[in-house]
């Protein structure tokens, strides 16, 4: 049995766990830019957001029958909706931060004007 609490996994582990051949992933580390598993020592080594990727463009191309060109306008699409709902969360932990200022000094304003 596989350890997948591992940090990194070999290129052998990986195609164990998503039953796609290794030379299959080799292509698609070619293919899909935004598959780049680390090297150390020469070996790949795979994290788990690389096993979701790899399921992902597992899914599209053998399920629903996405072209190669197909799966890499999908993720670079999907990875700007993640670019600006990164950008929306952190504007609004600003906005946030900017009420909860504006709160406090119209505290400090009320307390003035009562004295």
């Amino acid at each position: 049995m596989l350890n997948i609490e591992k940090k990194y996994l070999t290129i052998g582990e990986i195609s164990k766990i998503t039953q796609v051949p290794a030379y299959t992933l080799r292509y698609w580390e070619r293919e899909f830019k935004l598959l780049k598993p680390e090297r150390h020592s020469g070996l790949r080594k795979y994290s788990s957001s690389d096993v979701e990727l790899i399921n992902k463009i597992k899914e599209l191309l053998y399920k629903q029958k996405f072209t190669i060109e197909g799966v890499k306008k999908y993720l670079n699409g999907d990875r700007r909706k993640k670019t600006v709902s990164l950008h929306e969360e952190s504007s609004a932990a600003s906005d946030s931060k900017k009420i909860s200022e504006i709160k406090e000094e119209i505290s400090e304003l009320l307390a003035i004007l009562k004295k």
